[in-house]
């Protein structure tokens, strides 16, 4: 028998439905932006589109699974895993894309003549397969048996190794936390994190040397072309910092989980750090609209294509037929 969801539950699933009605719709607005419009065609928006692709999951599938995990239904260990696996590969699709991202614009400052004949759309494609691939294979290790079914069975003095048992499903007694930090946090969070700071450093140097090259100059082409990267390269700087601030303190969280077993996490710096994560999804078409002039242009080209003159044109047929 279902149990009455509480009003602490029902705030929960409120903010999550909320988070989910903004991500999905802006992003899908991303993915429909950079089909319709030819500007956006490159190899850096491809990858956008796959951080997109990624956030609108997140949307529609992880934020539902998580209320699921939330109200804590009896389940079967394994169907529960898979509940709880989706966030996981979704937030490695992420962090690979993010760094897909970071190596694009470097490689943009780093060899300008070059770089159309090294970042093809062939060689974009493949990249993001890649990080599918990955991903897929980070987020479902627990599904492989990095998981707490052994420590489960021994709690319950389960000794038929493929007996199946029913439990409350949540995330932490199904997902092993050495497998959060160890190998989730330590090796495909941190690491990334780290290495797109780097690159990012190195990007605005590069930019910042070239204009400061071009002053003296007397060709203005490659100073506007180094002044829209370091303008780009900031907006995607923004995505990375907002990615980093909404899902480490979750891993810092789990760090504690783990390392100090004694101490008690308030449950609701848990559930900001969940909102942080899932709101991450939200964001970044707001900062596509205000900081990159190309979206911002398509936007309002849908807007005006497909909603704003459909309006008008409905309007006026109706003003047209009460005349008649």
């Amino acid at each position: 028998m279902a149990h009455p969801v509480s009003a602490f539950q029902a705030a929960y699933i409120s903010i999550e439905v909320l988070i989910a009605l903004v991500s999905v719709p802006g992003n899908i607005l991303v993915i429909w932006a950079v089909k319709m419009n030819q500007a956006l065609r490159d190899a850096t928006f491809c990858f956008i589109v796959s951080l997109a692709v990624a956030d609108v999951a997140v949307g529609a599938l992880v934020i539902p699974l998580a209320i699921i995990i939330n109200i804590g239904p009896q389940t079967e260990f394994y169907s529960c895993l898979m509940v709880a696996c989706p966030v996981l590969i979704l937030t490695e699709s992420s962090i690979l894309a993010l760094l897909a991202i970071a190596v694009d614009r470097y490689l943009r400052v780093k060899i300008p003549v070059r770089y159309k004949t090294v970042v093809t759309p062939q060689r974009a494609v493949v990249a993001i397969a890649c990080c599918w691939i990955v991903s897929f294979l980070v987020g479902l290790t627990p599904m492989f048996g990095w998981n707490n079914l052994n420590k489960m069975r021994r709690t319950q003095e389960l000794n038929a190794s493929h007996t199946e048992f029913v439990i409350k499903c949540q995330f932490e007694t199904v997902i092993s936390m050495e497998y959060m930090v160890y190998f989730n946090f330590f090796v495909w969070v941190l690491p990334p994190l780290l290495l797109m700071l780097l690159i990012y450093l190195e990007v605005f140097n590069l930019i910042r040397k070239q204009l400061n090259k071009k002053v003296s100059s007397s060709s203005n082409d490659p100073q506007k072309y180094y002044g829209k990267e370091l303008k780009i390269a900031k907006s995607l700087a923004l995505v990375l910092f907002l990615f980093a601030l909404s899902w480490l303190p979750l891993h810092v969280l789990n760090c504690i989980t783990l390392f100090c077993p004694s101490c008690e996490t308030p449950h609701i710096l848990t559930y900001i750090a969940i909102f942080l994560t899932h709101g991450n999804s939200a964001m970044n078409p707001i900062v596509y609209a205000f900081r990159i002039k190309k979206f911002r242009t398509a936007f309002l080209q849908i807007w005006n294509q497909y909603f704003c003159c459909k309006t008008n044109k409905n309007a006026s047929t109706t003003t047209a037929e009460l005349g008649n």
